[in-house]
């Protein structure tokens, strides 16, 4: 992109919690100044887990988990923070795939990084297809992962609540449609 003659100033932290800080946040364009509220987090992750049955039938594996900020259960892809310090992105996938839902990837690989809501944060959502995937003993933490439900839908099926509105987050949606993409360009089985 060319250059936006936006400048930023710098930040005020006005809040700093177990993961997010508020801040606000200068900046100068044209000779004028003005202040934003930002949220500024780690980013998170996000993994669409892929299960074939033997006539190449894929189902998807998805948590209903209760999120307080909503007040309500979400259906959505197995996901987590970025909040170890260092930690690759595919290595927090990994790690949350194993905690929330039980399985390992025997392939990981990266479907996008998207900015949730870029209008209020700098969080980075990066999404991988996991595949191949073996069960191994979950490591749930906290009451909501404790009592989130394991779903496991045909793809279709899941892509068709997307589309329909019944599955509403964004990093599900988004990743239930490249997961469709991928299968459908050919991809399928790397």
């Amino acid at each position: 992109m060319s250059d936006t003659g936006f400048r930023h100033l710098g930040d005020r932290e006005v809040f700093a919690g177990r993961i997010w800080r508020v801040v606000v946040a200068d900046f100068e364009h044209g000779g004028a100044t003005f202040t934003r509220d930002i949220v500024r987090s780690p980013g998170s992750v996000g993994v669409v887990p892929l299960r074939f049955d033997a006539e190449g039938n894929p189902s998807v594996v998805l948590v209903a988990q209760y999120r307080p900020a909503l007040d309500r259960v979400v259906l959505e892809v197995p996901a987590g923070m970025r909040d170890v310090d260092g930690e690759p992105a595919e290595d927090t996938a990994r790690r949350e795939l194993q905690e929330e839902v039980g399985l390992a990837a025997g392939v990981l690989e990266p479907l996008t990084a998207f900015e949730p809501s870029a209008g209020m944060t700098d969080s980075v959502c990066t999404l991988f297809l996991a595949t191949h995937l073996t069960e191994v003993p979950d490591q749930r933490h906290g009451p909501e992962e404790d009592a989130m439900e394991v779903v496991v839908l045909p793809l279709a099926d899941a892509v068709a609540r997307a589309a329909s509105g019944e599955i509403t987050d964004a990093k599900t949606v988004i990743g239930l449609l490249l997961a469709e993409r991928w299968l459908v360009q050919g991809d399928r089985g790397r």
